[in-house]
Order: structure tokens, then C-alpha cells, then sequence
């Protein structure tokens, strides 16, 4: 795919102030009295993303009305559930590295990461109670139950790889499209919006995640080491993502039984599992992906289109581009 055609700055540029604001903002939400506690989350500061969600939260907040305090608030709570549930996610994975940095369970162990990822969950649940942010809470606190049965969902699948596309989108649209559903959706609630607004902004976020997640499932077949392969990660992972979906339904039952055969025992084979990412390319696994990715790109885009056009609109568009053109 090509270089996205604008940057995030660009993207940023009706909300730049209220972005710095909410960095504040934030940054004031993690505080506590015990030192080691503060410690971790300034480490957890510094490892900040792209700030996806917060832009969503704001512009989607900017469409429907004025960014106000309970928009700051909005995207103060979905950072604060988010990170907690990537803390979790961690120690679940026994992951210890997150976007280049040690994850939190690698440098102070599990028990500890445990309880500061709960710690992470009562401040967002406490910050929209004591500011009376009950809309906003049971948007969240729905996604967040969608984000776990997500996950379960997927965990039960891959016990014997049988994972439908429908199931497939299913576990995405709860595990990840949920989340960037609920920071559209809080930014219109956070404005007062009528309720059929917000169910449009979160139909809206619903889509971009799909397309988003398809994304990232791509990145497995392209190629991100010195040797120009791909890397085949999501494969060694025993995750059942949409290129190889379409390729199992293109197979015959003999077929399908040396690709489960692969992915259940053969996975750390660097060698077969090189091969069955060139039969994903060669069967067109990656376009039928790219397909639908766009596919559910344009029904974002089409219900953006239902909005009146501003600068907000607009960045929302590059937006929805930028997260299906990025290249990481």
C-alpha cells in the first residue's frame, strides 16, 4: 500500500490544543500517593502511542458540538480502560515488550503489573463517577465487556482452529472495533447528543475497527525483517486472522487438514510456515483481505457522509484513511 497521503499532525489540527490539554489532563488522573505506583505510570506516559483514540474521542466530540470537560473526561476514561486491559493483556501473553519498550510484567513482574492495570481500571471507573459521567461509563464499560468476550471468544476458537469468517469478524468486532466504536461514541455523548447520534458515531467507530484490525492482520504477510520475508507471526501465534480464513475455504478437505496440521503443530517451523504464507499470497488470501478491508473503510466513509462538513468531518476522513494506508 501506498504512504498515507497526510500525517497525523495534519490530522490533528482542529484539536491540537485540546490533545495538549487532555495529555495534562490525563497525566493528573494516574496520580497517587504511593511513589512506586508513580513511577510505573510515568513509565507508561512515556511509552504513549499515536493517540488514536483520543483523536476519535475529540473530533467526533468537535462533529457533533464544543469539546467541553466531559470530552476530556471521555477520553481520559477510555485511556485509563485501555491501558489497564493492555497492562492485563501482557501478563495474559506473557508478553515483555509493547511498541519497542519492556512491557510492565517484564520489568516488575506479574503481580505487580496486575494490580497496577486494576489500579489503571478503578481510576477510570472512579473518574467518571465523581463527575457524575454516567452515559459515558456504561458506553466504556460496554466496550470493555465486548473486549473480553472478544478475547475469550478467540481463545476458545483456536483451541481447534476452527474459526468461520463470520466468527472471525465477530471476535474482531468485539476485541477490537468495540473500543474505537466506544471513543465516537463518547465523543457525540459528550456534546449532549441525541441518542440516535451517538449510535451513528458508534456504528461509525464499529466500521473503522473492523478495517483497522483487517489492517493489521495484513501486516503479517508483508515483509518486516532484513531477509524481505514476511514474518508470519500471527501463524506461529496460532491465530486464525482473515487471509487464512479465505484460504481454508478455498481448500479441499485434504488440503485443510495439512494447513491445521501446520498451524497446530508445525507453527515454530520456520520453513512450512514460510511455505503457507506463500500459498495465503498465491490463493489471494491477501487481496480478498485488502477487499474487505476497504470494504468496510467505504461503509465508514459513508456514514460519515451523513454529518454535516466541517474541519472536524474532514480530519475524521483522513483519519479513516490514514489507520487502513499506515504502514505499522
Amino acid at each position: 500500500m501506498n504512504e498515507p497521503v497526510v500525517s497525523l499532525n495534519d490530522i490533528k489540527a482542529p484539536i491540537q490544543q485540546h490533545i495538549d490539554i487532555f495529555e495534562g489532563k490525563f497525566r493528573a488522573s494516574m496520580k497517587s500517593s504511593v511513589p512506586l505506583l508513580d513511577i510505573i505510570t510515568r513509565y507508561i506516559i512515556k511509552r504513549k502511542g499515536k493517540q488514536l483514540r483520543p483523536m476519535f474521542v475529540f473530533l467526533s466530540a468537535g462533529l457533533n458540538g464544543a469539546v467541553n470537560e466531559s470530552s476530556y473526561s471521555a477520553a481520559s476514561l477510555i485511556e485509563l480502560l485501555h491501558t489497564a486491559t493492555l497492562v492485563h493483556d501482557d501478563v495474559v501473553d506473557d508478553s515483555n515488550l509493547r511498541r519497542g519498550f519492556f512491557s510492565l510484567n517484564a520489568l516488575w513482574k506479574n503481580k505487580i503489573a496486575v494490580l497496577v492495570g486494576d489500579y489503571l481500571l478503578s481510576r477510570g471507573l472512579l473518574l467518571a463517577l465523581e463527575r457524575d459521567e454516567f452515559q459515558l461509563l456504561k458506553i466504556v464499560s460496554n466496550a470493555v465487556r465486548e473486549m473480553s468476550e472478544g478475547e475469550l471468544l478467540q481463545i476458545e476458537k483456536a483451541r481447534r482452529l476452527d474459526i468461520e469468517e463470520s466468527i472471525y469478524f465477530e471476535i474482531i468486532r468485539k476485541k477490537t472495533a468495540s473500543l474505537i466504536a466506544s471513543c465516537c461514541a463518547c465523543g457525540a455523548a459528550s456534546v449532549k447528543a441525541p441518542d440516535e447520534v451517538v449510535k451513528r458515531m458508534w456504528q461509525f467507530g464499529e466500521h473503522v475497527g473492523i478495517a483497522f484490525q483487517i489492517k493489521d492482520d495484513l501486516f503479517d504477510y508483508q515483509s518486516g525483517n532484513t531477509s524481505g520475508k514476511p514474518n508470519g507471526t500471527d501463524i506461529r501465534d496460532q491465530k486464525m486472522t482473515l487471509p487464512l480464513i479465505h484460504l481454508l475455504n478455498h481448500s479441499d478437505f485434504m488440503e485443510k487438514r495439512e494447513i491445521i496440521n501446520t498451524v497446530k503443530n508445525h507453527h515454530h517451523n520456520g520453513e512450512m510456515v514460510t511455505r503457507l504464507v506463500d500459498k495465503v499470497v498465491e490463493r489471494g488470501g491477501i487481496a480478498y483481505a485488502r477487499e474487505k478491508m476497504l470494504e468496510y473503510r467505504q461503509k465508514s466513509l459513508d456514514l460519515l457522509m451523513t454529518f454535516p462538513d466541517n474541519a472536524y468531518r474532514q480530519s475524521l476522513e483522513k483519519l479513516v484513511i490514514f489507520t487502513t494506508d499506515r504502514n505499522r
